[in-house]
C-alpha cells in the first residue's frame, strides 16, 4: 500500500534535495517528448541555456521577461503568507497599467522623477483598491477570495478592452488615422518614460530594481515587524489570532491591499519600462498573473527567491522564444515549459509530506477454519 504522510519535521537538506530533483525530473520528461518528436534533447538544452544565459544580450531580454513575473509572483506571495489565496494578480495589473497611464498623461509637463514617482502610486493605487473587493467580501462576508478575486480578473479585462477598443476614453488616442483604424493606447509622454541602467552591459531597467526593493521590504516587514508577526500568527491559526485579539479583519484587507499594490506597481512598470501605452492586447496574452502564481508557490513565499524564480522563468520564456521556428513549433515550447512548471510543483510536496510503502498485513486464519 502506499501511504501520504505528512511530516512532523522537515529536514533542511530537502529544501536543496528537491528542487534539484524537480529539475533533473523535469529536463527527463522534456528529454523524452524531445526524442519522440524528432529532436536531439543535447542540442536542444544547449540552445535553450544559450537563449537564456548565453550573454550579455540573452540575459537583458530575461531581466526584461523576468520583471513582471516578480512583481505578480511577491503578489501572490503576499497574500500566501495569510493563508489569502489571492488570483487577482492579474486584473490588479490591469488595474495598475490603467491608473499609471492616466497619471502620465495627466502630469506629462512636469518633470520625469515627479511624472515616474506618481505612476508608481497611482499604479499601487489601482491595484491596492481594485483588490480590496474581494478582501472585503473576505472578510465581513466570509465570501472565498480564490473565486471572487479569479473572476475579478475578467472584470478587469473587459474594462482595459473597452477603454480602448470600444469607447473614446481618455485612454485612447484618436488623433492619427492609423489609431482610427486600429485602435490603440495614446503613447506616453517622453517624460512617463522610465530610465534604464547598463552594469557591464546586462541592461537593468527601473521596474526590475523596484522589485528587488520590494521584495527586500516585504522581506524586512514579514520577518521584523509586529504586522509580519501577526499575519503569520492569523494564517496559522485563526481562533488563536483572535483569542490574543489581533483584528483580523483589519490585517485582511491590509494584505490583500498589499498584494494588489505590487501587482499595480507591475502594471505601471509595464506602462513606464516597455509598452510606453495602455496595450489590452500585450497585457492579456502575456498571463503575468497566472506566471506569478507558480512562482510564489516554487519560492515558499520567500520574495528574495520569488525574484530569483521569476529570473529563471524569465529566462525559461526568453529561451522559448528564440526556439521557436519551423523545425521547432510554439507547442512544443509551451509543452517543456508546462513540464518544468508542473514538475517543480509536484515534488514541492515532497517537502511536507512523505511517501511510505507498506505491505497489508495478513488476518490471522480462525483455528476453526483451520
Amino acid at each position: 500500500m502506499i501511504r501520504i504522510e505528512r511530516r512532523l519535521e522537515q529536514p533542511g537538506w530537502l529544501n536543496v534535495a528537491v528542487p534539484v530533483g524537480s529539475l533533473v525530473l523535469a529536463f527527463g520528461l522534456s528529454a523524452l517528448v524531445l526524442v519522440a518528436t524528432g529532436h536531439d534533447p543535447l542540442q536542444t538544452f544547449r540552445r535553450l541555456i544559450h537563449a537564456a544565459f548565453g550573454g550579455q544580450a540573452q540575459l537583458t531580454e530575461t531581466v526584461v521577461s523576468a520583471t513582471p513575473l516578480a512583481f505578480t509572483g511577491l503578489c501572490a506571495a503576499v497574500a500566501f503568507r495569510m493563508q489569502l489565496f489571492n488570483i487577482g494578480g492579474e486584473g490588479q495589473l490591469y488595474m495598475g497599467a490603467i491608473a499609471a497611464a492616466a497619471a502620465a498623461l495627466l502630469l506629462h509637463s512636469l518633470p520625469m522623477a515627479i511624472v515616474i514617482a506618481a505612476m508608481v502610486l497611482a499604479g499601487a493605487a489601482g491595484g491596492g483598491l481594485y483588490a480590496l473587493v474581494p478582501g472585503f467580501l473576505r472578510a465581513f462576508l466570509k465570501t472565498n477570495e480564490i473565486i471572487t478575486s479569479l473572476m475579478l480578473n475578467y472584470a478587469a479585462a473587459l474594462i482595459l478592452n473597452y477603454l480602448i477598443f470600444d469607447s473614446q476614453s481618455y485612454w485612447r488616442d484618436t488623433t492619427t488615422a492609423e489609431a482610427k483604424v486600429f485602435p490603440q493606447g495614446k503613447m506616453l509622454p517622453d517624460s512617463a518614460a522610465w530610465p534604464s541602467w547598463t552594469l557591464h552591459g546586462l541592461g537593468l531597467p527601473l521596474g526590475f530594481l523596484l522589485a528587488i526593493g520590494l521584495a527586500a521590504t516585504l522581506w524586512f516587514l514579514f520577518s521584523r515587524t509586529r504586522f509580519g508577526f501577526e499575519v503569520k500568527v492569523i494564517g496559522d491559526s485563526p481562533r488563536a489570532a483572535t483569542y490574543a485579539g489581533m483584528r483580523t479583519r483589519r490585517k485582511i484587507l491590509a494584505v490583500m491591499a498589499l498584494s494588489g499594490a505590487v501587482a499595480g506597481v507591475g502594471g505601471a512598470s509595464q506602462d513606464g519600462d516597455f509598452r510606453h501605452l495602455l496595450d489590452p492586447r500585450g497585457l492579456q496574452q502575456a498571463g503575468y498573473g497566472y506566471a506569478g502564481i507558480v512562482i510564489a508557490a516554487l519560492a515558499r513565499y520567500n520574495p528574495f527567491a520569488v525574484v530569483l524564480i521569476a529570473f529563471l522563468l524569465g529566462g525559461v520564456q526568453n529561451a522559448g522564444f528564440t526556439l521557436q521556428g519551423a523545425d521547432f513549433p510554439s507547442g512544443l515550447v509551451g509543452v517543456m515549459q508546462g513540464l518544468i512548471l508542473f514538475s517543480a510543483l509536484g515534488c514541492e510536496l515532497l517537502v511536507r509530506y512523505r511517501i511510505r510503502l507498506a505491505s497489508r498485513a495478513r488476518r490471522p486464519v480462525p483455528e476453526a477454519a483451520t
